[in-house]
């Protein structure tokens, strides 16, 4: 798909793709009728064997596509659920870092505070353009030596220890499971087989025997409408961390304002 479909606003990204498809679907018809048609012999019953290529063709299409679509959709709320996770679990690591000497208390809580702030102002925006920030592990692996080199006085900060690792740990593979979800999307064949698809879908209602030209074109124009609003939503959704609809680092925002900048 051309990259800037998924940089612009969602109703330029649905205007072009409309007039996009709609326009080489009109054409399509109205060169197939001038050329293509009067080649052929037709009879009475052409319909009847132009409809039952068109359900046929229909119905494999149409699971096709849905199938992707609901693929699309899983892996859009799943990704949106995982950066949910991740904050959260900076959230109960920043609560757990409360619990140790001063001044390690302090300085685990600066490198979380620190952490969060660049995912809201730089990894969001940089990840919008399809750039990876790198920053953020060495602050991850300096709070990751600062936490490992703490040595347990009683058994009281030897269970806050284990709890904070386990929060540590948590929060890292939450971290590297969106980092992996950030290039996700659609590979060049799945956009092969619903662009084909498409053009082979309308392309065969060309076929169908209406005398009155501007009635094929209508409804060769709402087929064409419908194909272009589901390939708009496949696109809303395909690649959820990039482009002008993106998921939101709003729960990262809330950590820092609720759990993080309130504490102090």
């Amino acid at each position: 798909m051309p990259i800037w479909l998924y940089q612009v606003h969602p109703l330029i990204t649905a205007m072009s793709l409309i007039v996009f498809i709609e326009t080489l679907s009109l054409v399509g018809l109205l060169l197939t009728r001038r050329i293509v048609l009067p080649r052929l012999n037709y009879n009475e019953r052409i319909n009847e064997a132009v409809s039952g290529t068109v359900q046929a063709i229909g119905v494999f299409y149409g699971i096709t596509v849905g199938l992707i679509a609901v693929g699309v959709w899983n892996t859009n709320s799943l990704s949106s659920d995982l950066v949910s996770k991740e904050a959260a679990s900076i959230g109960a690591l920043y609560r757990d870092s409360a619990g140790y000497p001063s001044p390690l208390r302090e300085e685990l809580r600066k490198d979380l505070r620190e952490y969060t702030v660049l995912i809201i102002n730089e990894v969001w925006p940089a990840q919008k353009k399809g750039v990876t920030v790198t920053r953020g592990t060495a602050i991850m692996d300096d709070f990751q030596g600062r936490l490992f080199a703490f040595q347990p006085a009683d058994e009281g900060q030897k269970a806050l220890h284990n709890e904070a690792l386990q929060a540590y740990n948590t929060a890292i593979e939450n971290r590297h499971l969106r980092l992996d979800a950030v290039n996700n999307g659609l590979s060049g064949t799945m956009w092969a087989v619903i662009w084909i698809g498409a053009v082979i879908s309308i392309g065969v209602t060309y076929f169908f025997q209406v005398e009155d030209t501007r009635i094929h074109a209508i409804l060769i124009a709402l087929m064409a409408g419908f194909l272009a609003v589901l390939i708009f939503m496949i696109i809303v959704n395909d690649r959820p961390f990039y482009g002008y609809v993106s998921i939101s680092p709003e729960p990262y925002q809330l950590i820092l304002d609720r759990v993080i900048d309130k504490s102090k």
